[in-house]
């Protein structure tokens, strides 16, 4: 049980692929500093960070009206 393996660090790379690059350019659209995203590493604050993003009023749609 001593260093992590090759597969471990594979799948920490794909998580971050997956989950934070797309999460930083929604932030980023909407008007957020992208690195909000990585909130989306933390268990039950990227649920709380999600509900967040949904219900807030963007300043991105505050510019446009």
């Amino acid at each position: 049980m001593g260093s992590l393996s090759i597969w471990h660090w594979l799948v920490v790379l794909i998580y971050l692929v997956v989950f934070i690059v797309p999460a930083w350019r929604i932030a980023s659209k909407a008007g957020f500093n992208g690195a909000w995203s990585l909130l989306m590493i933390v268990p039950l604050l990227n649920v709380i960070l999600i509900w967040i993003f949904a219900f807030v009023r963007w300043p991105a749609a505050r510019e446009r009206t």
